[in-house]
């Protein structure tokens, strides 16, 4: 046997579930919330929000979305390599040197400045390739985008490159999970500066502002005819509970791990670097097989929960780069070396969702996913969708 083969064969000390079955479920239900004339822009910059970008993609692209978005130059190669004839649009600025690629990749750019414009003009017309745009309103994230009051200039600029095809217009809400009179706001600024395209320009024209936090606030009343999606496919939401409504999504992440030593440790022991917490009864604890290493935040010391045949075991000191400690003592089996620990996902009837896990790590779904690290090995349930 060799090397490479047995490390093939090693048993997962932590791994993440990814069900591909359930991203195509929710896909299907945040199509059926809104209006059939309405594009899916699928968003999955950041190896799809840690799902995999090459499994998540193609299980999209099986599952009927419009167009994907992501945040460079290689991801959107990597799509290339995947399949063709889908539109990618790239949210982030592109760097001069990376122009030829766009044009190479068939990739398209978000413009945002009078220096983009001149720029992809200018590459365009040498290459004798008209470029297809999107142009983004900065309405109030400060982030990309041309701020709504300058929009006219930039709007003019493009009709004056015959080279540039201005296909889009997208804007971004800051706060859509949370403000919605900043969200209305930004909206109707978006909706006064799009007004200003002429009917040629604008004719067909891709408007999209709804990102996965946004949806419940959509409107068919407006101009808008596609919708950026990004967590809420995953089945995160991004809003509050008291915000439910539009679409019904399940979660498409788990992350487990196992336990690797098992300890009866007397009163006043202190555990895990630091000190930080001592035990104040005889107990039992676990070492699991993962830590900040791994993606599990220190923030979730003393604070975290794994589950464990079906029950909640407190987090016990601070969590190490490979190992976390939970207390087991109150189990009602006993627990085994090997045992299988979640801290984020299902086990048995009981649950860890990402935004509780998030939440007691004092962060953000978006980060968590993306802090699952390269040596957590992705699993994926490829099972057919059943509405």
């Amino acid at each position: 046997m060799t090397f490479s083969n047995a490390h093939s064969r090693l048993p997962e000390r932590c791994w993440a579930e990814i069900d591909l079955a359930a991203l195509e479920r929710n896909l299907m239900a945040i199509k059926n919330t809104l209006p059939p004339h309405i594009r899916y822009i699928a968003v999955v910059k950041a190896d799809a929000y840690g799902h995999g970008i090459h499994q998540t993609v193609a299980r999209l692209m099986h599952a009927g979305i419009d167009m994907f978005a992501v945040a460079n130059i290689s991801e959107a190669a990597t799509i290339r390599e995947i399949g063709s004839g889908w539109p990618i649009l790239i949210l982030s600025p592109i760097l001069e040197e990376e122009q030829d690629f766009v044009f190479d990749y068939d990739i398209i750019p978000t413009i945002s400045s009078l220096d983009e414009i001149k720029r992809f003009g200018e590459t365009a017309r040498k290459r004798n390739h008209p470029l297809p745009i999107h142009l983004k309103i900065d309405t109030g994230m400060g982030r990309v985008g041309v701020w709504h009051e300058q929009a006219q200039g930039l709007i003019n600029a493009i009709s004056d490159e015959k080279y540039l095809d201005l296909q889009g217009v997208y804007t971004h809400f800051s706060s859509a999970e949370n403000d919605l009179s900043f969200t209305d706001l930004q909206r109707n600024r978006f909706l006064d500066t799009i007004g200003n395209i002429s009917p040629a320009a604008g004719k067909n024209l891709l408007i999209h502002a709804d990102n996965s936090s946004g949806i419940n606030s959509f409107s068919d009343g407006n101009s808008f005819n596609a919708v950026r999606v990004g967590l809420l496919q995953f089945g995160v939401t991004p809003y509050p509970k008291s915000m439910l409504g539009r679409a019904l999504v399940e979660p498409t992440f788990s992350f487990k791990t196992r336990i690797g030593l098992i300890k009866d440790l007397p009163t006043g022991v202190s555990i895990s670097y630091g000190g930080t917490h001592k035990l104040n009864r005889p107990s039992k604890i676990a070492i699991l097989c993962s830590g900040y290493g791994d993606g599990i935040p220190r923030s979730l010391s003393n604070r975290g929960f794994a589950l464990i045949q079906g029950e909640r075991c407190p987090i016990l000191g601070n969590v190490t780069m490979d190992q976390t400690i939970v207390d087991v003592t109150d189990l009602k089996n006993p627990a085994k070396i090997g045992d299988e620990a979640c801290f984020i996902g299902k086990q048995g009837d009981k649950a860890i969702r990402l935004e509780e896990f998030s939440e007691a790590a004092n962060t953000i779904p978006w980060e968590i996913l993306c802090s699952i690290t390269k040596r957590v090995p992705r699993i994926y349930k490829t099972s057919f969708a059943t509405s």
